[in-house]
Protein backbone atom coordinates (compact mmCIF):
# COMPACT_ATOMS: atom_id res chain seq x y z
CA UNK A 1 0.00 0.00 0.00
CA UNK A 2 1.32 3.40 -0.95
CA UNK A 3 1.31 6.08 1.75
CA UNK A 4 2.32 9.26 -0.02
CA UNK A 5 3.09 12.23 2.19
CA UNK A 6 0.11 14.47 2.85
CA UNK A 7 0.28 18.15 2.00
CA UNK A 8 1.21 20.21 5.04
CA UNK A 9 -1.24 22.73 6.48
CA UNK A 10 0.15 26.06 7.64
CA UNK A 11 1.26 26.12 11.30
CA UNK A 12 -1.40 27.22 13.78
CA UNK A 13 0.98 29.83 15.21
CA UNK A 14 1.34 31.39 11.78
CA UNK A 15 -2.44 31.60 11.38
CA UNK A 16 -2.78 33.10 14.85
CA UNK A 17 -0.05 35.68 14.16
CA UNK A 18 -1.72 36.74 10.92
CA UNK A 19 -5.16 37.11 12.52
CA UNK A 20 -3.82 39.07 15.48
CA UNK A 21 -1.73 41.42 13.34
CA UNK A 22 -4.62 41.98 10.93
CA UNK A 23 -7.13 42.64 13.73
CA UNK A 24 -4.82 44.91 15.75
CA UNK A 25 -3.27 46.70 12.81
CA UNK A 26 0.40 45.80 13.16
CA UNK A 27 3.09 43.33 14.13
CA UNK A 28 4.02 45.11 17.38
CA UNK A 29 0.48 45.04 18.74
CA UNK A 30 0.15 41.38 17.77
CA UNK A 31 3.43 40.62 19.53
CA UNK A 32 2.10 42.13 22.76
CA UNK A 33 -1.11 40.11 22.55
CA UNK A 34 0.69 36.86 21.72
CA UNK A 35 3.56 37.46 24.20
CA UNK A 36 6.25 37.06 21.52
CA UNK A 37 8.60 39.46 19.76
CA UNK A 38 7.57 41.50 16.69
CA UNK A 39 10.26 39.59 14.80
CA UNK A 40 8.58 36.30 15.68
CA UNK A 41 5.23 37.64 14.41
CA UNK A 42 6.88 38.77 11.18
CA UNK A 43 8.49 35.36 10.70
CA UNK A 44 5.22 33.52 11.34
CA UNK A 45 3.43 35.69 8.79
CA UNK A 46 6.24 35.21 6.27
CA UNK A 47 5.84 31.45 6.74
CA UNK A 48 2.12 31.74 6.03
CA UNK A 49 2.72 33.94 2.97
CA UNK A 50 5.24 31.43 1.63
CA UNK A 51 2.75 28.60 2.13
CA UNK A 52 -0.03 30.60 0.43
CA UNK A 53 2.24 31.85 -2.35
CA UNK A 54 0.97 35.42 -1.95
CA UNK A 55 1.52 38.45 0.26
CA UNK A 56 -0.95 39.16 3.06
CA UNK A 57 0.57 42.46 4.19
CA UNK A 58 2.21 45.36 2.43
CA UNK A 59 5.40 46.35 4.29
CA UNK A 60 5.88 50.11 4.53
CA UNK A 61 8.36 52.37 6.30
CA UNK A 62 5.76 53.29 8.93
CA UNK A 63 4.15 49.93 9.43
CA UNK A 64 2.11 47.39 7.52
CA UNK A 65 -1.32 47.19 5.93
CA UNK A 66 -3.36 44.31 4.63
CA UNK A 67 -3.31 43.41 0.98
CA UNK A 68 -6.56 42.77 -0.86
CA UNK A 69 -6.07 39.06 -0.21
CA UNK A 70 -5.42 39.66 3.49
CA UNK A 71 -8.57 41.77 3.81
CA UNK A 72 -10.65 39.12 2.08
CA UNK A 73 -9.81 36.35 4.55
CA UNK A 74 -9.18 38.05 7.92
CA UNK A 75 -12.84 38.02 8.93
CA UNK A 76 -13.09 34.26 8.52
CA UNK A 77 -9.90 33.74 10.54
CA UNK A 78 -11.21 36.00 13.32
CA UNK A 79 -14.48 34.09 13.45
CA UNK A 80 -12.60 30.81 13.56
CA UNK A 81 -10.39 31.88 16.45
CA UNK A 82 -13.40 33.31 18.30
CA UNK A 83 -15.10 29.94 17.98
CA UNK A 84 -11.94 28.16 19.10
CA UNK A 85 -11.70 30.48 22.10
CA UNK A 86 -15.35 29.83 23.00
CA UNK A 87 -14.75 26.07 22.79
CA UNK A 88 -11.71 26.33 25.09
CA UNK A 89 -13.71 28.41 27.57
CA UNK A 90 -16.54 25.86 27.56
CA UNK A 91 -14.05 23.04 28.08
CA UNK A 92 -12.53 24.77 31.12
CA UNK A 93 -15.94 25.65 32.52
CA UNK A 94 -17.44 22.18 32.07
CA UNK A 95 -14.32 20.46 33.42
CA UNK A 96 -14.43 22.48 36.64
CA UNK A 97 -12.08 25.26 37.64
CA UNK A 98 -9.22 23.60 39.45
CA UNK A 99 -7.13 26.71 38.81
CA UNK A 100 -8.67 30.19 38.76
CA UNK A 101 -6.54 32.55 36.66
CA UNK A 102 -6.88 36.26 37.40
CA UNK A 103 -5.38 39.00 35.20
CA UNK A 104 -5.09 42.38 36.90
CA UNK A 105 -3.46 45.78 36.56
CA UNK A 106 -0.30 45.85 38.74
CA UNK A 107 -1.47 48.74 40.94
CA UNK A 108 -4.86 47.09 41.49
CA UNK A 109 -3.13 43.79 42.29
CA UNK A 110 -0.90 45.37 44.92
CA UNK A 111 -3.23 47.91 46.50
CA UNK A 112 -6.72 46.43 46.09
CA UNK A 113 -6.67 42.72 45.28
CA UNK A 114 -3.92 41.63 47.68
CA UNK A 115 -5.97 42.38 50.78
CA UNK A 116 -8.93 40.44 49.33
CA UNK A 117 -7.01 37.28 48.44
CA UNK A 118 -7.63 35.55 51.79
CA UNK A 119 -11.37 35.83 51.14
CA UNK A 120 -10.91 34.54 47.58
CA UNK A 121 -8.89 31.57 48.83
CA UNK A 122 -11.60 30.76 51.34
CA UNK A 123 -14.26 30.80 48.61
CA UNK A 124 -12.11 28.70 46.24
CA UNK A 125 -10.73 26.36 48.88
CA UNK A 126 -10.35 23.46 46.44
CA UNK A 127 -8.85 25.49 43.59
CA UNK A 128 -5.52 27.18 43.00
CA UNK A 129 -5.60 30.97 42.58
CA UNK A 130 -3.13 32.27 40.00
CA UNK A 131 -2.51 36.03 39.61
CA UNK A 132 -0.92 37.65 36.55
CA UNK A 133 -0.17 41.39 36.54
CA UNK A 134 -0.68 42.92 33.08
CA UNK A 135 -0.43 46.46 31.76
CA UNK A 136 -3.47 46.01 29.52
CA UNK A 137 -6.68 43.97 29.85
CA UNK A 138 -6.43 40.57 28.17
CA UNK A 139 -8.78 39.42 25.45
CA UNK A 140 -10.77 36.97 27.54
CA UNK A 141 -12.08 35.21 24.43
CA UNK A 142 -8.52 34.47 23.31
CA UNK A 143 -6.38 34.33 26.46
CA UNK A 144 -6.78 31.71 29.22
CA UNK A 145 -7.90 33.95 32.08
CA UNK A 146 -11.09 33.47 34.08
CA UNK A 147 -11.26 36.95 35.61
CA UNK A 148 -9.74 40.30 34.71
CA UNK A 149 -9.74 43.37 36.98
CA UNK A 150 -9.01 46.74 35.38
CA UNK A 151 -10.20 50.31 35.21
CA UNK A 152 -12.49 50.67 32.19
CA UNK A 153 -14.17 53.56 30.40
CA UNK A 154 -16.38 51.23 28.37
CA UNK A 155 -20.01 50.54 29.12
CA UNK A 156 -20.43 47.64 31.52
CA UNK A 157 -21.69 44.60 29.61
CA UNK A 158 -23.36 41.44 30.83
CA UNK A 159 -19.93 39.88 31.31
CA UNK A 160 -18.71 42.68 33.61
CA UNK A 161 -19.45 43.82 37.13
CA UNK A 162 -18.75 47.35 38.24
CA UNK A 163 -17.03 47.58 41.62
CA UNK A 164 -16.82 51.36 42.04
CA UNK A 165 -16.20 54.62 40.23
CA UNK A 166 -12.65 55.93 39.97
CA UNK A 167 -12.67 59.03 42.17
CA UNK A 168 -9.48 61.04 42.54
CA UNK A 169 -8.18 63.54 45.10
CA UNK A 170 -4.78 64.52 46.54
CA UNK A 171 -3.31 62.39 49.32
CA UNK A 172 -0.19 62.85 51.42
CA UNK A 173 1.40 61.97 54.75
CA UNK A 174 -0.14 63.60 57.87
CA UNK A 175 2.98 65.74 58.32
CA UNK A 176 2.47 67.24 54.86
CA UNK A 177 -1.30 67.57 55.25
CA UNK A 178 -0.81 69.75 58.34
CA UNK A 179 0.26 72.67 56.13
CA UNK A 180 -2.42 72.21 53.44
CA UNK A 181 -5.67 74.02 54.18
CA UNK A 182 -6.77 74.96 50.67
CA UNK A 183 -5.65 74.08 47.13
CA UNK A 184 -3.61 77.29 46.89
CA UNK A 185 -1.35 75.87 49.61
CA UNK A 186 -0.10 73.30 47.09
CA UNK A 187 2.11 75.99 45.57
CA UNK A 188 5.67 75.01 46.46
CA UNK A 189 4.81 71.40 47.33
CA UNK A 190 6.39 68.47 45.48
CA UNK A 191 3.91 66.78 43.14
CA UNK A 192 4.25 63.01 42.73
CA UNK A 193 3.11 61.66 39.36
CA UNK A 194 2.21 58.27 37.95
CA UNK A 195 3.61 57.57 34.48
CA UNK A 196 0.49 55.70 33.35
CA UNK A 197 -2.17 58.15 34.48
CA UNK A 198 -0.89 61.48 33.22
CA UNK A 199 -3.06 64.56 33.39
CA UNK A 200 -4.95 63.61 36.53
CA UNK A 201 -3.36 66.40 38.57
CA UNK A 202 -4.54 68.92 36.00
CA UNK A 203 -7.97 67.29 35.97
CA UNK A 204 -8.36 67.66 39.73
CA UNK A 205 -6.89 71.18 39.88
CA UNK A 206 -9.23 72.39 37.16
CA UNK A 207 -12.21 71.28 39.26
CA UNK A 208 -10.90 72.21 42.72
CA UNK A 209 -9.21 75.53 41.96
CA UNK A 210 -10.21 76.84 38.52
CA UNK A 211 -7.89 79.60 37.40
CA UNK A 212 -5.12 78.62 39.80
CA UNK A 213 -1.83 78.39 37.93
CA UNK A 214 0.16 75.46 39.36
CA UNK A 215 2.81 73.43 37.59
CA UNK A 216 2.18 69.83 38.72
CA UNK A 217 5.45 68.57 37.24
CA UNK A 218 7.45 66.44 39.64
CA UNK A 219 8.95 62.98 40.16
CA UNK A 220 7.30 60.36 37.94
CA UNK A 221 6.92 56.71 38.89
CA UNK A 222 6.19 53.79 36.58
CA UNK A 223 4.69 51.91 39.54
CA UNK A 224 1.77 53.58 41.28
CA UNK A 225 2.48 51.58 44.43
CA UNK A 226 5.95 53.10 44.67
CA UNK A 227 4.55 56.62 44.24
CA UNK A 228 2.05 55.86 47.01
CA UNK A 229 4.85 54.64 49.27
CA UNK A 230 6.75 57.87 48.68
CA UNK A 231 3.62 59.84 49.58
CA UNK A 232 3.42 57.85 52.81
CA UNK A 233 7.10 58.68 53.41
CA UNK A 234 6.28 62.39 53.27
CA UNK A 235 8.06 62.98 49.96
CA UNK A 236 5.19 64.90 48.37
CA UNK A 237 1.54 64.95 47.36
CA UNK A 238 0.01 62.30 45.08
CA UNK A 239 -3.29 62.05 43.25
CA UNK A 240 -5.08 59.23 45.02
CA UNK A 241 -7.45 56.84 43.28
CA UNK A 242 -10.09 56.02 45.88
CA UNK A 243 -10.10 52.20 45.56
CA UNK A 244 -6.29 52.13 45.65
CA UNK A 245 -5.73 54.46 48.63
CA UNK A 246 -8.71 53.48 50.77
CA UNK A 247 -6.74 51.19 53.09
CA UNK A 248 -3.99 53.79 53.54
CA UNK A 249 -6.59 56.40 54.48
CA UNK A 250 -8.16 53.97 56.93
CA UNK A 251 -4.88 53.16 58.68
CA UNK A 252 -3.85 56.83 58.76
CA UNK A 253 -0.66 56.51 56.73
CA UNK A 254 -2.22 58.86 54.17
CA UNK A 255 -4.54 61.83 54.57
CA UNK A 256 -6.83 63.56 52.07
CA UNK A 257 -6.28 67.23 52.96
CA UNK A 258 -9.06 68.64 50.75
CA UNK A 259 -12.77 67.85 50.38
CA UNK A 260 -12.87 68.18 46.59
CA UNK A 261 -13.28 64.78 44.87
CA UNK A 262 -13.36 64.39 41.09
CA UNK A 263 -15.00 61.40 39.42
CA UNK A 264 -13.19 60.17 36.32
CA UNK A 265 -15.19 58.74 33.38
CA UNK A 266 -14.14 55.20 34.19
CA UNK A 267 -14.75 52.54 36.80
CA UNK A 268 -13.09 49.55 38.43
CA UNK A 269 -14.56 46.54 36.64
CA UNK A 270 -14.35 42.77 37.11
CA UNK A 271 -14.78 40.91 33.80
CA UNK A 272 -15.26 37.25 32.94
CA UNK A 273 -15.22 35.51 29.53
CA UNK A 274 -18.85 34.39 29.84
CA UNK A 275 -21.99 35.22 31.86
CA UNK A 276 -21.78 33.95 35.41
CA UNK A 277 -24.05 31.14 36.52
CA UNK A 278 -25.69 31.71 39.88
CA UNK A 279 -23.93 29.69 42.55
CA UNK A 280 -20.90 28.88 40.37
CA UNK A 281 -17.39 29.24 41.75
CA UNK A 282 -16.61 32.24 39.53
CA UNK A 283 -19.87 33.94 40.54
CA UNK A 284 -18.99 33.50 44.21
CA UNK A 285 -15.48 34.88 43.68
CA UNK A 286 -16.71 37.89 41.71
CA UNK A 287 -19.42 38.55 44.27
CA UNK A 288 -16.86 38.36 47.08
CA UNK A 289 -14.54 40.78 45.30
CA UNK A 290 -17.38 43.19 44.56
CA UNK A 291 -18.44 43.59 48.19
Amino acid sequence: MLTPPKPKAPPLNALRAFESAARLGGFKAAAVELAVTPGAVAQHIKTLETWAGAALFERMSQGVRLTTLGKSVVGEFSNAFDQLGAAVIKLRSDAGLHQVRIAVLPSIAQLWLAQRLPQVRAIAAHSTISITALDHPPNLMREPYDISIFFSSDEVSGYCREVCKDRIFPVCAPSVAARLKQPEDLVGELFLNDARWTGHWQHWLAAAAPGLEIDAAGPTFSLYGLALQEAQNGAGVLIGHEPLVRSSLEDGSLVAPFEQVVELPRRLVISTPYPLRAGSLLEKIVQGLSE
